[in-house]
């Protein structure tokens, strides 16, 4: 069962759909899943591209060596790229900015706040020898060329590489040079791989929380087994293609263990390993 958001593709006559708070669609294994429902066949497989670590890097030396490097670089890109001459001159009016925000300011504004500390400390237990002066704060000077330029540079810097890589004349070899490029990532290790997920009881059935684990380019759903107790062992629950799934059956009138596991699936076919059994007591 997953939950019905009115931003995606849901609609108002499937047979599956139940409307309330919250409204919510049966899926394969739900009680009164109707089979022939067009909503409910399966996804159509989605192209599998190589995702790519984020390139923005996390350390703020990193991050001006990046900025400054594609500030001085862009301009000699623009007209490859299709930028007109305003958008080249904003990028690097907010490249230059954030680079004297990362390196000049903000280390100057935690110096202060450490001065700022010390006075703290003198003003309550100080000799008393001393008229007591606060620190004053200072910005550092804009070096040459540099400006303030509106709130949001970042996103505005993300934006139009965004815009870069989707230009016509866009090559891996740009990215590169601009360093707006990050390392590739690999298929998984379906020798190990296997899913991770946690159970909770909530007044709608016992909610599984599963994830793809970081590798939602490489997969299409996942297989949801239980185990009720009732001598039958695992049997199929659900294939979910939405984390996050909940399981709605009636719940017994005396407290029982149920036990779940989950594999996930590629086309037609399990890969990686069954996950760890998680068990969890419901009814009473």
């Amino acid at each position: 069962m997953k939950t019905i958001k009115f931003d995606a593709e849901f609609r108002l006559n499937d047979k599956n759909s139940r409307w309330g708070n919250p409204s919510y669609q049966l899926e394969p294994g739900d009680p009164g899943y109707v089979p022939d429902s067009p909503q409910n066949k399966q996804p159509p497989k989605r192209s599998k591209k190589m995702k790519r670590t984020s390139w923005f890097p996390g350390r703020a030396a990193d991050q001006i060596l990046c900025l400054e490097n594609f500030r001085n670089k862009l301009p000699s890109y623009g007209v490859t790229l299709g930028l007109t001459t305003a958008q080249v001159t904003a990028a690097v009016g907010d490249a230059r900015w954030l680079i004297y925000i990362i390196e000049s300011w903000l280390p100057a504004v935690r110096a202060w706040a450490l001065a700022c500390t010390d006075a703290a400390e003198d003003a309550q237990t100080g000799d008393g020898s001393d008229v007591m002066v606060l620190p004053v704060f200072t910005a550092p000077t804009l070096p040459t060329g540099v400006v303030a330029v509106n709130t949001g540079a970042l996103d505005r810097f993300f934006a139009i590489v965004q815009t870069i890589k989707d230009s016509n004349g866009y090559t891996e070899a740009i990215g590169t040079d601009l360093t707006i490029v990050g390392g590739q990532q690999g298929a998984p290790d379906f020798t190990t791989l296997k899913p991770d997920f946690k159970l909770t009881v909530s007044t709608n059935g016992v909610n599984v929380a599963w994830n793809w684990g970081g590798f939602v380019a490489f997969l299409d759903m996942i297989e949801i087994q239980v185990d009720r107790g009732t001598g039958q062992g695992f049997v199929f629950l659900a294939n979910d293609t939405t984390p996050g799934y909940t399981d709605t059956s009636a719940q017994p009138s005396t407290p029982t263990k149920w036990k779940y596991r989950a594999i996930y699936r590629l086309g037609d076919q399990q890969v990686g390993l069954w996950s760890n059994e998680m068990s969890i007591t419901v009814g009473g």
